[in-house]
């Protein structure tokens, strides 16, 4: 097991592993841009380093400056945490050219996996039914000339996509060519790479997604599912499980499909395979997330396993302690993320608490809330025995919930609890006035 690992990230995960790391006996260190001097993260950590300015490409998306913190620390691996490096095939590479093991898939498996066309290919080899689509597209024209063959509406992706940057939906054709400039431009700005495909729009649909843990040695398991369908410019808000419309069968037809699918692609580490559930009951394969998911914490309320010890063990080479009938599956668990209206310090700031009430956020009194950076200010996560009652417990947690000094969509996030379509689990990914 490493000794100390050094986090490459920021705000409330940058907080979470360092917890994870300190309750393991590892020590933890902590990069920062100029602007999160004063940040928790860097407070809580054994020992810290500046890595830049407050832009994100001069500090956390340096990968140079990052390696040369790891080094100069001693660390034996970085934690890219989500977002910035974390499914940057070229960070991972350098990594391991300084003698550093990334914490994540290697390499390879990242750039195979974490481009969507090649992954479709991979997926619909390994038993999963996969939206009919297209490989990467080189212009609008080519596009446009699939589209027409798929049918309309069509999804425009990026193919190097995630977090919902990079995605359009075009109903018609005269829609295409702008969508494509603008979501090409927006991926390009985003992950560097511009390159689009098209998938069918399918609708009426869900969005479910299955966490898999996978070792080495190919065993793969899956720790359920999540509904991820409450979302606003395909930026999620609300994620809970079990998902209401997913029935025992085919929750362990799907568990079973994840992992064997997983295990197919030599897959090892944490990830999470996204689908979308039709009307008819139908899972379509989406894309695979070859990170941790800002969400992996319902899934942790809802099986009692840590995934961010297990992301750690796994990279450490340690096979999994458990198969798939070891893993227990108790109640429901709902998270509401808390994001950022507007910048500025906090002043008042309380926390929820109670039995099985969890908020991952980097949040202090005093702490400044920056343009620089994700307006994710943390996530607030329940548990209990049934849907209805853990909806209730969020209800409460989010009332005791206080962010003074800047707004924040508490109030959007209370109206979603309060609607009759969300209660009675009725809701697909038009809830929030998508598609």
């Amino acid at each position: 097991m490493f000794s100390k690992i050094l986090i490459a990230n920021r705000g409330e995960i940058a907080v979470r592993l360092i917890r994870a790391c300190k309750e393991m006996g590892i020590a933890a260190v902590a990069v920062y841009s100029e602007a999160d001097r004063d940040a928790l993260h860097v407070a809580l950590a054994d020992e810290s380093y500046c890595i830049g300015p407050a832009r994100a490409s001069d500090s956390y998306l340096n990968g140079e400056r990052i390696i040369s913190a790891a080094l100069i620390s001693g660390a034996q691996a970085v934690h890219p945490g989500c977002g910035f490096l974390a499914e940057n095939a070229g960070f991972a590479r350098m990594c391991g050219k300084n003698g550093l093991v990334f914490i994540g898939p290697d390499p390879d498996s990242m750039e195979r996996l974490g481009d969507k066309a090649e992954l479709k290919k991979l997926a619909a080899a390994a038993g999963l039914r996969v939206i009919p689509g297209t490989e990467a597209v080189a212009s609008a024209a080519e596009a446009a000339r699939e589209a027409e063959k798929i049918g309309y509406p069509v999804m425009l992706k990026a193919c190097a996509g995630g977090g919902g940057r990079g995605i359009r939906l075009v109903r018609s054709g005269d829609e295409l060519e702008t969508a494509y400039a603008q979501a090409s431009a927006e991926a390009e700005a985003a992950f560097g790479d511009g390159r689009m495909y098209i998938e069918k729009y399918i609708y009426p649909a869900r969005h479910v997604e299955f966490q898999i843990l996978a070792d080495e040695s190919g065993r793969a398991v899956c720790l359920g599912e999540r509904d991820c369908s409450v979302q606003r410019h395909n930026q999620k808000l609300i994620e809970e499980s079990p998902s209401p419309a997913v029935s025992g069968r085919q929750r362990a037809q799907m568990a079973q499909k994840a992992a064997a699918a997983a295990a197919a692609m030599g897959y090892v580490g944490a990830g999470t395979l996204e689908f979308l559930l039709d009307a008819d009951g139908n899972f379509w394969f989406m894309e695979m997330n070859v990170r941790l998911q800002v969400e992996h914490c319902v899934t942790e309320m809802l099986t009692g396993i840590d995934i961010v010890k297990w992301q750690i063990r796994l990279a450490a080479g340690i096979p999994l302690g458990f198969d798939q009938d070891g893993i227990r599956f108790g109640g429901a668990a709902v998270e509401c993320r808390i994001n950022a209206r507007s910048c500025g310090s906090v002043g008042l700031l309380h926390v929820p608490g109670g039995p099985e009430v969890r908020f991952d956020t980097w949040l202090t009194p005093g702490a400044g809330v920056s343009p620089y950076y994700d307006s994710l200010l943390g996530k607030v996560v329940v548990h209990a025995a049934t849907r209805e009652e853990a909806l209730r417990k969020m209800r409460a947690a989010l009332c005791e919930l206080v962010i003074d000094g800047v707004r924040t969509n508490l109030d959007e996030q209370m109206q979603i609890l309060d609607d009759e379509r969300f209660i009675s689990g009725a809701y697909d990914l038009t809830f929030m006035g998508n598609g």
